[in-house]
């Protein structure tokens, strides 16, 4: 199963990626940065945003954190067994998740949830092919629950799930708009990298992404690009080829 455009949906000629795996914050869902819960604006304009880039003729599978709600090393350094945290945090990217079903859903477009714990009521069980199906058939596929298992980050889930389903990149929409050399808002001289290769990344200890992800993708050689969500149509325009954002990858 490649990442061949469904003939039924006519792909933009521009289109750079047919086929990718966005990654977003649980925090894009509420109302502030560091808020907590879901806010049915903040819900709605992503959803917004997702349908747009839909309408490219790209295969979009998503996954989203779960910050907004429950983060596992939050509870562990609480003092929470950490497999116990961990697995409540992957409950609260299945909530994200069916919210952002909702909204997309009722603007139009078809979506699955697939989750990689069992709950069979609430959405379907994650089966790689079905998955590549879902996008073959123009659906939106978000995944959730990570993994699956603890000790693991969502970006880790990111890039694993990318590379599962063939993805050509994997995309992470962040609250910056790439790749700087450090905190850009405790630092005014800050530089923002346009390219990095992954050892370089890995080497420097960014914080952006894990460095498990990082490693997964480069094993893989699979492309990451980093930049804002709030920034206007940033994931139409990277699809599209231009140069947004962060680039990571081999070369850098």
């Amino acid at each position: 199963m490649n990442a061949s455009p469904n003939p039924s949906r006519v792909a933009h000629p521009s289109l750079a990626f047919p086929r990718i795996l966005l990654k977003i914050s649980g925090e894009s869902l509420c109302d502030r940065e560091g808020g907590q819960g879901l806010d049915p604006d903040a819900v709605g304009a992503v959803a917004d945003e997702l349908v747009k880039v839909h309408e490219l003729g790209v295969q979009l599978a998503l996954v989203c954190g779960g910050g907004n709600i429950f983060r596992g090393l939050k509870g562990a350094a609480n003092g929470m067994d950490r497999t116990t945290a961990d697995h409540m945090g992957m409950l609260a990217t299945v909530m994200n998740a069916l919210a952002l079903q909702d909204a997309i859903e009722k603007r139009g477009v078809p979506t699955r949830v697939q989750t990689a714990l069992e709950m069979n009521r609430v959405a379907e069980q994650y089966i790689r092919r079905r998955a590549i199906r879902h996008l073959e058939k123009g659906r939106i596929v978000l995944f959730a629950a990570g993994t699956g298992n603890p000790y693991f980050s969502t970006d880790t889930a990111a890039a694993l799930r990318a590379m599962e389903i063939g993805a050509t990149a994997l995309f992470k929409a962040t609250k910056v708009d790439g790749v700087y050399d450090r905190d850009p808002k405790k630092h005014s001289d800050a530089t923002m990298y346009k390219r990095l290769s992954y050892d370089q990344f890995l080497r420097d200890r960014i914080g952006v992404m894990d460095a498990t992800a990082i490693s997964l993708c480069r094993d893989n050689k699979l492309p990451i690009r980093v930049f804002a969500l709030a920034e206007r149509e940033a994931i139409r325009r990277a699809l599209l080829g231009e140069d947004v954002g962060t680039t990571i990858d081999e070369r850098g």
